[in-house]
């Protein structure tokens, strides 16, 4: 996130320079740069995100929202993403990231069940306590509220998914802009 915010100032900083500065085409050419590049950046860096309830849960993808009652989960897992699935196919959630190295940690730590700690009498085992990887975390989290609600009437229903048209149309707006920007040279 901290990198998008960056890369959207970067952006706005020069896109705003060319545009009080710029002459002849290049305002247009940095209006339309910035009005492609800006709802991208923002929506695959700051945009995804994960909302969960007592009734559903809700994923906010870069490009689309799916609305998933907890009766219609099947599944959360982690895997190399964060997936859940249903009866009618399988989402990912991009907000939640899986970290392989997070992951062999916390599997080093399960297959060595005692360490001794220095600190501690001669003899003594002390038990490890392995780390979970944060995706595991929040996958065990998220499992638990779907097995809490999955028979509730209010967690019922259809998925529903919605495209973010707020991203894809100031972004497609911007590329038709700049591509005939640049084709009409």
């Amino acid at each position: 996130m901290a990198g998008g915010a960056m890369m959207l100032l970067i952006i706005l900083w020069l896109g705003g320079d060319a545009l009080v500065r710029g002459t002849g085409r290049t305002p247009w050419l940095a209006l339309a740069g910035m009005l492609f590049a800006v709802p991208l950046i923002a929506a695959y860096t700051v945009r995804p995100a994960v909302f969960a309830n007592r009734d559903r849960l809700r994923v906010r993808n870069p490009l689309r929202t799916i609305t998933l009652p907890w009766g219609v989960v099947t599944d959360v897992r982690a895997r190399f993403s964060c997936e859940v699935f249903t009866e009618s196919g399988k989402y990912q959630m991009w907000a939640v990231p899986v970290s392989l190295r997070q992951r062999k940690r916390a599997n080093r730590g399960q297959g060595a069940p005692t360490r001794s700690d220095p600190f501690a009498a001669p003899g003594t085992e002390t038990p490890r306590t392995p780390t979970p990887a944060l995706a595991d975390q929040a996958v065990a989290d998220l499992r638990d509220l779907s097995e809490r609600a999955e028979s509730r009437p209010e967690a019922q229903g259809e998925p529903v998914v919605r495209w973010a048209y707020e991203v894809i149309a100031p972004a497609l707006a911007g590329l038709v802009l700049l591509v005939v920007l640049l084709l009409t040279g």
